[in-house]
């Protein structure tokens, strides 16, 4: 499994940053909406959708992006990306939504019945994160990767944390092998990475934070995209779990699918599209 998990990673990171790096915006669109078109189908074998509702779900997911990218009332460029309007509508909708609908619906267990629900919330997570990593991609690949790797240090730091100190399970009911202190590992980890980002700001041509008070602004933004990230990963959790299923597909092996590697990213990167709009200069 671990040899499968390493081959799988080895052929999918140097494809995902030759594409981050070498394609325009415009590719860049296309290739993660690819990716999002998988994840929609994992969404929609999640939502358990009979064949008619799992076209109109899977199609009107690539339509939706399809549409923001290449109809011309979207007013998308390449230099710059969509209009702030339309960042500030589709990701402050879909954070607002992780902000205090997600962590509502995991406190309950709730479980959804309607088909129409779960597809707007499908079409508002996944449109939502898709939009983010094009908008901040337009600005800067190396910013949109730098605010990915939030998230992945994140859930690095808190599986090791988490399997050397874990005594206090997080939440046993939708994912036993969690632990707070695989948070508190997370959250120390992400605010290290916060500091480090500081340092090297200005060679990245960002402006580094010049008070005490920017300082705490920039560590509590952070801070609260690390937590996104694991409401985000014990979202899905409780998906599958509700479904009955181990892993969302199976089409990356060793790692099962899509929607398994990006859930931290689903709830983290639409709030990450606001900060870089509004807050990183």
């Amino acid at each position: 499994m671990l040899k499968t998990r390493i081959l799988t990673a080895a052929v999918l990171i140097p494809l995902t940053l030759g594409a981050l790096f070498w394609l325009g915006p415009i590719g860049w669109g296309v290739f993660t909406l690819a990716i999002v078109g998988v994840a929609a189908v994992e969404w929609a074998e999640l939502a358990e959708y009979r064949r008619t509702m799992w076209l109109l779900f899977v199609a009107g997911t690539l339509l939706i992006g399809l549409d923001l990218l290449f109809v011309p009332v979207s007013g998308f460029e390449t230099q710059s990306g969509w209009p702030e309007a339309i960042t500030l509508v589709v990701c402050g909708a879909a954070t607002l939504f992780w902000l205090l609908l997600a962590p509502a619906w995991l406190a309950t267990g709730w479980r959804v019945e309607s088909k129409l629900a779960l597809a707007v919330v499908g079409w508002l997570v996944l449109i939502a994160t898709w939009v983010a990593v094009v908008q901040i991609r337009a600005r800067s690949p190396w910013l949109l990767l730098a605010l990915m790797a939030i998230v992945w240090i994140a859930d690095s730091a808190a599986y090791f944390s988490g399997r050397a100190f874990g005594k206090r399970k997080l939440a046993p009911t939708i994912s036993p092998g969690k632990t707070w202190e695989g948070v508190y590992g997370a959250l120390l980890a992400t605010g290290l990475y916060a500091l480090a980002l500081l340092w090297f700001a200005p060679e990245a041509g960002f402006a580094r934070a010049g008070s005490l008070g920017a300082l705490a602004i920039w560590l509590a933004l952070v801070l609260a995209l690390t937590a996104l990230s694991i409401v985000g990963d014990l979202f899905e959790s409780q998906l599958k779990r509700q479904r009955g299923v181990k892993d969302s597909g199976r089409i990356l092996p060793g790692h099962g699918g899509v929607l398994d590697r990006i859930d931290a990213l689903l709830a983290a990167m639409p709030a990450a599209a606001l900060i870089a709009q509004y807050a990183i200069r």
